[in-house]
């Protein structure tokens, strides 16, 4: 029972400590090698102090994607408002590729109404002097610069939400793929000075804020997983005195037990469809890998094998499982098609490879590479079998996928504590998310939810 507890914190399904309400993003490497774009401060057009900025929050966004280099307010030689008012020339020769422009004018209620203009600065100053096409006849300007244009409605309370938003837009317009800005993500918190209920389930936007508590326990939570459609998480709980698994939705607070039998029920995973769980049960003997019909709550075994296999991981087709096994002697990733039972080992650069998961496209894994006694995330791809480190921080664990799979954030350590990382899924790009009040681990990234 010993080399099981071990490997379990090995493979990351232990918990520390608290929280976050509002995360200091801390840039670790990458920005020089992104595109150079501006996001311009939002021009006020009412009386008294301006409501909110959304600049910020857009430049944040698109630099954690690991793609862009927003410049900053500071550098930028004017602060436009519109169209009209840039001087292409003066943008374009600072590099500058693309930039967002716009306003936020009073409205009634309490409301305002947010413009922005999405525009390319390269092609600008060439369409504004030969930009004209023929339409009936007659020779018009054209203005095809300008990406995206759009007027909006908000409340106060929904300028952080309409910021991303707008990152969504600005991160599909120009690399053709959708943004995943507005999405979030699940975490378990623990704080040791509580004095009863030190763990706590948590839910924030995908930068950390707008967080909101969704259960407190005196015992430990553990892999917090989403539903497809973002409703509902999935998650390991000992507040019983043994290890269960629950479903909570996240909108009505209503959760209910889904697998409490003797010994382990861990690593719940949802399958893509929504139809099944995927989980990890000792009932029979050593831990393996079941899935459970959420309809009928019947489980099915689907390893059966003396060494431990653990963190199950849907394909997206939900056809196959990856799981971590030591079959061949220390960690590895296996993959299991449902239908055949075939089961073959997926990666074997390394000591160990860990908590694996299929990018959304199919093409990557990532995981939770040891290299010389050192985690980090990494990516192997399912086509060539390369191997690639994507990460340098200490004792990385717990990876998870934007929905569009251009980032990837995960538990690591910084100075003795538990903080979050976040890199881009080509290694470009890294952030370092620290907490204020403690520790997080077990990120989890949840699908569009909109």
């Amino acid at each position: 029972m010993k080399s099981i507890v071990k490997y379990f914190l090995i493979a990351g399904l232990s918990i520390t400590q608290p929280a976050m309400a509002a995360i200091d993003i801390v840039i670790t490497e990458g920005i020089n090698s992104a595109r150079p774009i501006a996001i311009v401060p939002f021009k006020w057009l009412g009386t008294g102090p301006k409501p909110q900025e959304l600049a910020n929050v857009i430049s944040n966004d698109l630099r954690f994607s690991g793609r862009f280099n927003p410049s900053g307010a500071f550098s930028m030689p004017s602060q436009p408002s519109t169209d009209a008012e840039i001087n292409y020339q003066q943008w374009a020769s600072l590099g500058i590729e693309a930039m967002v422009v716009g306003t936020i004018k009073p409205y009634k209620d309490g409301r305002y109404i947010v413009g922005f203009e999405l525009l390319d600065v390269l092609n600008a100053n060439a369409t504004k002097a030969n930009g004209k096409t023929l339409q009936n006849g007659v020779l018009v300007e054209t203005n095809s610069y300008l990406l995206d244009s759009r007027e909006t409605v908000i409340s106060a309370d929904e300028f952080r939400s309409y910021s991303h938003r707008i990152s969504d837009i600005v991160y599909e317009k120009l690399t053709g793929e959708r943004g995943a800005f507005r999405t979030k993500i699940a975490y378990v918190l623990v704080n040791r000075d509580e004095p009863k209920f030190k763990y706590r389930l948590m839910m924030s936007d995908f930068d950390g804020f707008n967080e909101i508590m969704l259960l407190r326990s005196p015992e430990p939570l553990m892999s917090p997983t989403w539903s497809p459609d973002g409703t509902k998480i999935a998650y390991a709980s000992f507040e019983n005195k043994r290890q269960q698994i629950y479903i909570q939705d996240i909108y009505t607070q209503k959760r209910e037990r889904l697998s409490s039998f003797q010994g382990i029920n861990s690593a719940p995973k949802f399958s893509p469809d929504g139809k099944s769980l995927a989980l990890v049960l000792s009932k029979d003997g050593n831990p393996d890998i079941y899935t459970m019909d959420l309809t009928t709550k019947k489980v099915k075994r689907i390893t059966r094998n003396r060494a431990i296999d653990t963190e199950p991981n849907w394909s997206p087709d939900s056809k196959n499982l990856l799981f971590t096994s030591e079959r061949g002697g220390k960690p590895q990733i296996y993959q299991v098609n449902l239908d055949s039972r075939r089961i073959r080992r997926v990666t074997f650069e390394g000591e160990m490879n860990l908590g694996a998961s299929m990018t959304p496209k199919n093409d990557e894994l990532v995981m939770v590479n040891r290299t010389r006694g050192k985690y980090h995330i990494a990516k192997q791809s399912l086509i060539t079998g390369s191997l690639q480190v994507l990460t340098k921080t200490r004792l990385d664990e717990s990876p998870s996928i934007a929905p569009n799979g251009s980032m990837i954030i995960y538990g690591t350590t910084h100075r003795g504590q538990q903080v979050l990382g976040l890199v881009s899924i080509d290694g470009r790009f890294k952030a370092r998310l620290p907490v204020r009040d403690g520790e997080i681990k077990a990120p989890a990234w949840s699908p569009y939810i909109y």
